[in-house]
C-alpha cells in the first residue's frame, strides 16, 4: 500500500513537472514576443518623429524550474513625445533706401530756392503761401527724397561720396522770419532740414532772423551760409566794397552764430570773376547761382544751379521740376501726374570762375 502511494505520488509529480516545464516555456516563448512587439512600435515610433533610437540588447531572463512559479511583469514601452514647434512672428521692417557712390564731378541734385512764407500786399511772387508749402514738404516726404547737406554735395562733386537714392537740398535766401516761424515747424513735421542764407545787415532786424534763432535752427541740423553783408549787386561795386561784402560777411556771421559758414549765395543771381575771386579768398567751398536743372558738377561749383520756387507755382508745376517721380497717390486727385522738364546744361562752362549771369 505504501508503494503504491509513493509510486503515485512520483506519477503526480512527474506529471505536474511536464505541465510546469510546458508553462515555462509558453511563458518564454510570450517573453520573446513581447519583446520583438515592443521593438517593432519603437521603430515604428521613430519613424514618426524624427528621432533615431538605439535598440537595447534583447535580454533573455533565466527561470528557475521549481513548482513555485512567480509571476514577471511584461515589457512595457515607454511613449516617445513629438517636439512641438511654436510658430515665431517674423516682423516686417521697411527698408532703409541704400546709398549709392556717386561723382566725383557730374552728380544729380536739385536745388529749390525760397525767400519767405506768407502773403504778399504787392503780389510778389517770392512769398509762398504756408499751405503750399506744406504741401510741397509733404511731396517731397511721401516721395522718399533725402535732404543732404551743401558739404557733402561738394565732396560728392570733388571726390566722390555716397548719396541717396533722391538727394535735394532746400534753401532759404535773406533770412525772413517767415523761415524761423513757419518753414522751421513745417519742415520738423516731415523730417527736413534747410540752408538758409543770411545777409549780415538784416540779422536781428524787425522782420529778420536774429542770431539765437539761427543758432536754434542750426541745432536742429539746418545749415547757414552767407547772402553777403547788405545784399546789393556785387558787380557793381568796386574791389575793396566786394570784399567787405564777401570775406567781412562771413566772419561776421561766424562771430554772431559761433557756427561755420561754408557756401555763398549771390545776391540777385548775378556774379562775375572779381566777384569769384573773393568767394574763394574767403574761404568759402561753394556758392550758389540759379539756374534751371539738378545737374551738378565741377564745371559749376560755385555756380550751384537752384530752381527758385514761387508763390504761384501749384503743386504738379513743383512737381515738375523734381529729378524723380513718385507714387501718383500722393498728389492731389485733381492733379494729373507731371511730366519731368528736359534737362538743361548748366550755365556755362567755365574755365575758373562764371562770367555775369542775371536771374533767368
Amino acid at each position: 500500500m505504501v508503494e503504491w502511494r509513493q509510486v503515485s505520488i512520483c506519477r503526480f509529480t512527474a506529471l505536474n513537472r511536464r505541465r510546469i516545464e510546458t508553462i515555462i516555456l509558453f511563458i518564454n516563448q510570450m517573453k520573446q514576443l513581447i519583446i520583438l512587439l515592443t521593438l517593432v512600435i519603437s521603430i515604428l515610433l521613430t519613424a514618426c518623429s524624427g528621432t533615431t533610437i538605439v535598440a537595447a540588447p534583447i535580454v533573455t531572463a533565466e527561470i528557475d524550474l521549481s513548482p513555485t512559479l512567480t509571476k514577471t511583469p511584461g515589457a512595457t514601452s515607454t511613449p516617445i513625445s513629438t517636439p512641438t514647434v511654436t510658430p515665431t512672428n517674423t516682423i516686417t521692417s521697411t527698408p532703409t533706401p541704400t546709398w549709392v557712390a556717386q561723382g566725383p564731378d557730374a552728380v544729380v541734385v536739385p536745388i529749390l530756392l525760397y525767400h519767405r512764407l506768407g502773403t504778399s500786399p504787392t503780389n510778389n511772387p517770392y512769398y509762398i503761401p504756408p499751405e503750399k508749402f506744406e504741401e510741397q514738404m509733404k511731396l517731397l516726404h511721401d516721395w522718399e527724397y533725402t535732404v543732404i547737406p551743401v558739404e557733402l554735395l561738394v565732396k560728392a562733386i570733388t571726390e566722390g561720396a555716397d548719396l541717396p537714392p533722391r538727394p535735394v537740398i532746400i534753401t532759404f535766401d535773406d533770412g525772413d522770419i517767415s523761415v524761423y516761424t513757419t518753414a522751421f515747424p513745417i519742415m520738423q513735421k516731415y523730417g527736413l532740414t534747410g540752408v538758409t542764407y543770411i545777409v549780415g545787415n538784416y540779422m536781428g532786424t524787425e522782420g529778420y532772423m536774429s542770431p539765437d534763432q539761427l543758432k536754434e535752427l542750426v541745432a536742429a541740423g539746418w545749415e547757414m551760409g552767407s547772402h553777403s553783408r547788405s545784399h546789393r549787386n556785387l558787380t557793381k561795386l568796386e574791389s575793396a566794397v566786394q570784399r567787405m561784402e564777401i570775406v567781412q560777411a562771413r566772419k561776421v556771421l561766424q562771430e554772431a552764430t559761433g557756427d561755420q559758414v561754408l557756401s555763398f549765395a549771390y545776391p540777385f543771381g548775378i556774379m562775375n570773376s572779381g566777384v569769384g575771386s573773393y568767394v574763394h579768398f574767403a574761404g568759402y567751398v561753394a556758392a550758389m547761382g540759379l539756374g534751371f536743372t539738378p545737374d551738378q558738377g565741377k564745371n559749376n561749383l560755385f555756380w550751384l544751379q537752384r530752381r527758385d520756387i514761387k508763390g504761384e507755382y501749384d503743386i504738379k508745376r513743383f512737381a515738375s521740376y523734381l529729378p524723380w517721380q513718385g507714387d501718383p497717390g500722393f498728389m492731389p486727385t485733381d492733379t494729373p501726374t507731371p511730366t519731368p522738364t528736359a534737362s538743361r546744361t548748366p550755365i556755362p562752362t567755365y574755365t575758373l570762375f562764371s562770367t555775369s549771369t542775371t536771374q533767368p
